[in-house]
């Protein structure tokens, strides 16, 4: 397995990664036309292109798209299938807009199109898969967020990812005690000031959904703060003491650990019906994650390797091994006003968690080509004043990127 094409605007930095990895100057090209790429490899050297203008797709096996911009990478995506190359789809922002006609499209041609393991829906996806193969009932699934909260007892510091705050009264909710959810509420408040969604959870949770079916038990997720061994708690039915309204809910919480243990690592996991209390009685005494009433027992993978795994989907795609489910939209990561909007407002995706401003993220059904999905908004402009707290619409918007939305559009019409 060999990456021979590689594309990227910043040339020269890929070609520094390139020197840093090992492969030297002279194994390494910058054609700027497809004829002079397919003689770079030819002559065995990586050929290092700003766009896909240069691309020899009668030379390529899989398109591994990463770029997370929905018109680059749906652009890349949809042109690899029409040259009759599989797909791995890493940009879970091209994925939650345009995977439904984009798996679509591959199928109809004979070829894969497939979540890039690695990454948590992947991951998520192959969980939730040996999950259902054991014959479980699944109550929730989801990650932990990016970055833990790690408390420090001493000094009553939460630090995430290098943002500190007081939160001295989170020694007293360690555990969960007797009423949980007042537990996790209270938690919550502790660390109130610091940003624990993100649009990227929002949209990995969408990707799941579209594979398996699952929503969201509320719009937002419920977020709670939480230690994995609390999560079959936690995660049980509301009848039950738990968060959950909705059996079959996708969900993040935010990981609560102390100095000196184990992070989850942006890890997945899936809630489970034990149904079997002698068993996973058994199972508890093995360390094992279950419920403090034995209902149910939480499976979790504490991990998540991104880029180290994905060549195992690369190989999948080429061989045909993998099982992925063919996705529909079951429902859309759409954009709810923060404040009002006004007609003119353009919006741009930035940042590290490639969010947007003056709106927040949320996991929605779909409703009639109506709700606008958040990452439609790259680039778009109001076209109608929006009020706080209402969803942004294909109606309120110009300048909408037409190929993507034309694929949105293409994915609804296969229904659920």
């Amino acid at each position: 397995m060999v990456a021979t094409q590689l594309v990227d605007p910043d040339v020269s930095g890929t070609i520094r990664m390139l020197d840093e990895l090992g492969v030297p100057a002279d194994r390494v090209a910058t054609p700027s036309t497809v004829a002079e790429t397919a003689a770079a490899l030819a002559a065995g050297r990586v050929a290092v292109v700003a766009d896909g203008a240069a691309v020899d797709w009668s030379a390529a096996d899989v398109l591994v798209e990463a770029t997370g911009r929905i018109e680059a990478g749906h652009g890349y995506a949809d042109t690899a299938l029409d040259h009759g190359v599989h797909v791995v789809m890493v940009s879970k922002e091209i994925e939650s807009v345009a995977g439904v006609a984009l798996s679509a499209k591959a199928r109809a041609a004979g070829l894969r199109y497939l979540p890039g393991d690695g990454d948590q829906p992947a991951n998520l996806l192959r969980l939730v898969a040996w999950v259902l193969d054991c014959g479980f009932d699944i109550v929730a699934l989801g990650k932990s967020s990016e970055y833990d909260l790690a408390f420090d007892p001493a000094t009553g510091v939460v630090d995430q990812a290098g943002t500190t705050v007081d939160a001295p009264g989170l020694a007293d909710l360690l555990e969960l005690g007797d009423r949980p959810l007042e537990t996790v509420e209270a938690r919550a408040a502790q660390v109130a000031s610091l940003k624990r969604s993100a649009a990227a959870d929002h949209c990995e949770m969408t990707v799941v959904s579209l594979y398996t079916g699952a929503r969201a038990d509320v719009e937002g997720m419920h977020y709670p703060v939480a230690r994995p061994h609390e999560l079959a708690d936690l995660y049980a039915t509301r009848e039950d003491g738990g968060l959950i309204g909705r059996t079959g809910s996708v969900d993040v919480f935010s990981m609560l650990r102390l100095p000196g243990e184990a992070s989850f690592a942006g890890g997945v996991f899936v809630v489970v019906r034990t149904g079997d209390p002698v068993t996973w009685e058994t199972l508890r005494g093995k360390g094992h994650v279950v419920s403090r009433d034995g209902r149910y027992a939480c499976i979790y993978w504490p991990y998540h390797f991104m880029g180290v795994e994905t060549p195992l989907t690369i190989a999948a795609a080429v061989d045909g091994t993998s099982s992925v489910a063919e996705p529909r939209q079951h429902t859309v990561l759409a954009a709810r006003s923060a404040s009002a909007l006004a007609a003119g407002t353009t919006f741009r995706v930035e940042g590290h968690h490639h969010e947007i401003a003056g709106v927040a993220p949320v996991i929605v059904d779909p409703d009639d080509h109506g709700v606008a999905p958040y990452y439609l908004l790259s680039g778009a402009r109001l076209v109608a004043d929006v009020a706080p707290g209402e969803l942004v619409r294909l109606d309120d918007l110009a300048d909408v990127p037409a190929a993507a939305l034309a694929a949105y559009r293409t994915g609804l019409a296969l229904g659920v």
